[in-house]
């Protein structure tokens, strides 16, 4: 009995055992099912366009450089303020150099000599001449040998002042106050009060003073890649999207494009330039990073489809169109502009079509 009792039971798990593995290779082979999304033909916009990375900064900025070497006595602008032209930015102390001083100094002092004696010879002279004790010849030589004298030390004060002080006085412009050549915003004062600065010379640019600039013209400057400056072109419209103004796009007009690439990472770049319509209420500073989207080509109102939907064959571009609950059509179509996301379906397909997207 009990022997039929465990035949039994070995029977049971061996047929047990048998079911598991036939279940188990079923769900191993079962091919699972295929998964899909369905997206809808609609009307929209298509724009075609090319991303160029910048920044936004002035059209006219300028530096200010120093003309006399010395130190910076005081300074009478700070960076943000906006100042006319010739407005006074810093005043310089002339620091001279010993001999050069020393040299400027001993030439006044013998042209001083000189128009001092030739003043005295001419004073004679005149006496003489009015007392008709000498021609007029005579006269006019020592006359003029007077006014150049005279002129000399004229010239040699001129040149010590210059050199001691950095300016004459008597011309109407002290070359050591620094002044403003443009109106504008000072963009920034790169030195310090008390700081040693440089002149301009042919050897040296010289200390730069400060940047100012006119911040109510401004452009964008930036680069796009060798693979779209073929496809744009000076007058081309520009949406323009600064980093650190959200939601707002500024209009731009494409200026310039440079004719020379510069290889950079890898890829060759093209310079670019476009003017910025700045019409609003925000505040735009030099500097800003901006990104701007040139406009290729653009459809509006049109048929419109996500790109993935697309399927590609020998004989053309076709989709899968729903006919029913889960039935699908093949349904040839002719595209049109692209902007890699959607693309216009120019003939194939109707408004509200439910389209199969892998």
């Amino acid at each position: 009995m009990i022997k039929k009792v465990f035949k039994v039971l070995f029977v049971l798990a061996l047929l047990a055992l048998l079911a598991g593995s036939l279940y188990f290779l079923v769900q191993r082979n079962q091919q699972p099912p295929e998964q899909f999304e369905t997206e809808p033909v609609v009307r929209g916009s298509v724009i075609k366009k090319a991303v160029a990375t910048g920044s936004i900064v002035p059209r006219k900025e300028v530096t200010i450089k120093s003309r006399v070497s010395g130190v910076v006595e005081k300074l009478h602008v700070q960076a943000g303020e906006v100042i006319d032209r010739s407005a006074l930015i810093a005043k310089i102390t002339v620091v001279p150099d010993a001999v050069t001083l020393n040299s400027a100094q001993a030439r006044f002092e013998t042209a001083r000599i000189s128009a001092s004696n030739a003043e005295l010879e001419f004073n004679r002279r005149r006496k003489l001449y009015r007392e008709n004790l000498i021609s007029k010849d005579e006269y006019e030589k020592y006359r003029f040998d007077f006014d150049i004298k005279r002129e000399e030390q004229e010239s040699s004060r001129s040149n010590l002042a210059l050199i001691r002080d950095g300016g004459s006085g008597e011309s109407g412009t002290v070359s050591n106050e620094i002044r403003s050549t443009v109106a504008g915003t000072v963009l920034d004062v790169p030195i310090k009060q008390g700081e040693t600065v440089t002149e301009t010379n042919n050897f040296n640019d010289g200390t730069t003073i400060a940047s100012i600039a006119d911040m109510t013209d401004m452009i964008f400057t930036g680069t796009v890649d060798e693979s779209e400056v073929g496809r744009i072109e000076e007058g081309m419209a520009l949406k323009i999207s600064i980093g650190a103004i959200e939601d707002e796009f500024f209009d731009g007009v494409l200026e310039f494009i440079s004719p020379k690439g510069v290889k950079t990472d890898g890829a060759v770049q093209f310079e670019i330039r476009a003017a910025m319509i700045t019409d609003s209420g925000s505040t735009i500073r030099a500097g800003y990073s901006a990104n701007a989207d040139i406009v290729l080509d653009s459809r509006e109102d049109v048929l419109t489809l996500d790109e993935r939907a697309l399927r590609f064959s020998d004989d053309g571009v076709f989709v899968l169109e729903q006919v029913g609950e889960q039935e699908f059509a093949r349904q040839a179509v002719t595209t049109g502009l692209s902007d890699g996301i959607r693309i216009e379906i120019v003939d194939g397909l109707g408004e509200g079509a439910i389209i199969r997207v892998p």
